[in-house]
Parts: C-alpha cells; sequence; structure tokens
C-alpha cells in the first residue's frame, strides 16, 4: 500500500495540497512573459508549487515548454552556464538522441563534448571548456531564446534556490550578463525562486542591484488551517483510518502549519494509529518528530555562540524589547550592538526571521525542542 503522506520529496498528486490560487497567478504571469520571483522559506512547498504549475502549464498551452535548474549545488559560474545549456536542450526536446542533434546544432561554436552513460535519459551532460565559456558567456545566457525563435515556441526557465548564485566570487558580473540578456528575450521567462528571503530581496528589490523590479515578486505563505484539516481528514478516510476535524486542527497547530511538519507528523500520526486517531497518538507522533529530527537540531545550537543562544531563548520567551537594560540582563545577552549583529547573524542562518509580530523562529518544531531544553 502506497503511504498516503510523502515528506522529503516534492509533493505532486495527491500529496499537492490546494495553491489554487498561488498555481494561477504563477501559471498566469509565466504564460504571460512576466518573470516572476517566489520567496518563502524552505520547505514550505514552493518547488512543489513551481512544477505542478509548470507540469499543468505545459498540458494547457503545447507550445511552451519548460526547463529546471537547482542552483543549490551549483559552485561556480562554469558550472552555471553548462547547467543552463543542458537544461534548455533537455528542456525543448524528450528523447536523449533529440540532445544530441540539438547540442550539435546550437552549441556547434562552443565545440561541445557530450557524455552518454548506460542510461541516457539521466545520464547525459554537455561539456564546454573554460575558454570556450568566457568567450561566449552572451550567447550561452541567449541559448533558450535562439532556440524558442528557431521552433516557434516559449521557453519558462525556472531555477530553483536562484539566491545560492550569490554566493559565487563571480556573481556581480553574472548578474550583471544575466540582466542584460534576458530583458531583451521575447520568447523565454523566468521564474527565479529562493528561500532566503533576505538574500532574494537584496537581488531583486535594491535599486542599485540589476535584477531591480526585473519582474513580479511573489511571496508564498502557508497553507491556511483549514484547507489541511480537509486533506487530512479526507487522506486518513481514504486509507480506512479516521482523525477528527478537531485532532486533525490540533496536528496543524503542533507544527504550526508548516508544510514540511505536517506532512512528516501526519505520517508518524497514521503509522501509529490502527483505526482512529487519538490525543495520545499525536503526542507520541510529535514525539517521533522531535526525536527524527533532534540530530539536526542538535548541531544547530553546536554552532550557536552563548550570546546566540541567550537571543534565542528571549525570542523564544516571547520578550519584545529584545535591546532593553532589563532584558539583556536578564538573559545575558551583552550590549545592543551585541543583540543588532546576533539578530543578522541567526537571520541569515534562516533560524529566525522578522515579521510584523516580530522575531520568530521558522522552524515550529526546532523552537518547540529549544523551548523545552534551553528556554524556560
Amino acid at each position: 500500500m502506497k503511504l498516503p503522506f510523502q515528506y522529503g520529496k516534492l509533493a505532486e498528486g495527491l500529496s499537492f495540497v490546494n495553491r489554487v490560487k498561488e498555481k494561477q497567478m504563477l501559471k498566469n504571469n509565466l504564460s504571460a512573459g512576466i518573470n516572476t520571483m517566489l520567496i518563502s522559506p524552505r520547505r514550505l512547498g514552493k518547488s512543489s508549487l513551481v512544477k505542478v504549475a509548470m507540469t499543468e502549464l505545459v498540458k494547457e498551452q503545447s507550445d511552451i515548454k519548460t526547463c529546471f535548474i537547482d542552483a543549490f549545488s551549483i559552485k561556480s559560474e562554469d558550472e552555471f552556464y553548462q547547467s543552463f545549456a543542458l537544461a534548455v536542450i533537455k528542456a525543448v526536446n524528450s528523447k536523449w538522441e533529440m540532445w544530441i542533434s540539438t547540442a550539435k546544432k546550437y552549441l556547434a561554436a562552443f565545440s561541445p563534448k557530450i557524455s552518454i552513460g548506460a542510461d541516457p535519459m539521466t545520464d547525459f551532460s554537455i561539456g564546454l571548456e573554460r575558454r570556450v565559456i568566457k568567450e561566449n558567456e552572451l550567447e550561452l545566457l541567449n541559448l533558450p531564446e535562439r532556440i524558442a525563435q528557431a521552433k516557434n515556441i516559449k521557453i519558462v526557465v525556472c531555477i530553483d534556490e536562484f539566491q545560492n548564485l550569490a554566493k559565487l566570487k563571480e556573481f556581480d558580473s553574472l548578474e550583471q550578463k544575466m540582466r542584460s540578456v534576458w530583458q531583451h528575450q521575447q520568447n523565454v521567462t523566468y521564474c527565479l525562486y529562493g528561500s532566503k528571503r533576505h538574500m532574494m530581496m537584496d537581488i531583486f528589490s535594491s535599486p542599485s542591484k540589476p535584477f531591480y523590479r526585473f519582474g513580479q515578486t511573489m511571496f508564498l505563505s502557508k497553507i491556511a488551517e483549514n484547507e489541511w484539516v480537509n486533506y487530512l481528514v479526507s487522506t486518513f478516510e481514504a486509507t480506512g483510518k479516521r482523525i477528527s476535524e478537531a485532532h486533525a486542527l490540533e496536528l496543524v497547530q503542533m507544527v504550526d502549519a508548516h508544510s514540511w511538519y505536517v506532512q512528516q507528523l501526519a505520517f508518524f500520526v497514521w503509522n501509529i494509529a490502527e483505526k482512529e486517531v487519538n490525543a495520545d497518538i499525536l503526542r507520541q507522533a510529535i514525539e517521533q518528530v522531535v526525536e527524527t529530527n533532534l540530530p539536526l537540531y542538535q548541531n544547530e545550537c553546536d554552532t550557536l555562540t552563548a550570546s546566540q543562544l541567550n537571543l534565542l531563548k528571549a525570542i523564544s520567551d516571547n520578550e519584545q524589547s529584545l535591546t532593553s537594560v532589563e532584558t539583556m540582563n536578564r538573559y545575558n545577552m551583552g550590549t545592543p550592538q551585541n543583540v543588532s549583529k546576533n539578530k543578522k547573524m541567526l537571520q541569515n542562518r534562516d533560524i529566525i526571521e522578522k515579521t510584523r509580530d516580530g522575531l520568530v523562529f521558522l522552524d515550529p518544531v526546532f523552537k518547540r525542542w529549544f523551548t523545552h531544553v534551553y528556554a524556560g
């Protein structure tokens, strides 16, 4: 029997929950040629949203092709160009034989080294010499436009964890070249999404940066509690088990409607329950979730200084005036300068984020564990 709840992989099919409004907006934007920047914390489902939206868009409009690039592991500018070219070549054809002919046709001037493994569909690569890349960077960035014009199609280029490119030492130059080429393309649209809000905002919202006003920015919020409740109740029922709306709501609230954790907690609850979910099963399941993620939480705290941990304690206790003398003394946080520096560091590491309600933990289960172990 296929397990009804999934985490750690893209949510598709029945595992994809709601997002009707966001999905339609994304499809409308990209089909209309509006570059879109999608921003949300990690594991809230943006990659799944983009994949599902693009799968639907391709089915609805046969002249649109989509390609996906994951920038998370890209370590150099050369590697980016290689990944970019390969993704575009593969996107416009469904057979590996066509990948080869397309690469030879549109990359002939670059003398590509084409490699094919035992399984061409997964072991196919295009190698470009560093010297050739440096001499043809703008042409490589314009590759999707050249192919789209020749084939009379439109291409949507989706780059996940786009902010990771900002870590490259060549990014300032790469950023300018990307914008200078991409802004003139008529048949290619870009969906650039990432989980580091402060980095994404710096790239796309700073007037001094090349990508300023490159397109529309979308912020992905959490799925509404009632949508989760409906999903949980119906999914349990479809597998011959039962969870009441009240217990489903409690499950969602235990993890603050965080997509990854709702799926993970529901997975453990479903495994434990023989027929019907009760409060004791919920308690057992959340303990399993904490235990499963415990090494990550411990490692996170082991890398923090005492003053940073103390700042997290204050945030966990919902302290609002973090730089007041009383609060700084009570939590031994040092000077206002120390507090400011530590806040920035914790935000940069995606441990906390600033909201209208103040500073909050990004990871609700980490907060649950941290509060039990460190705070109070």
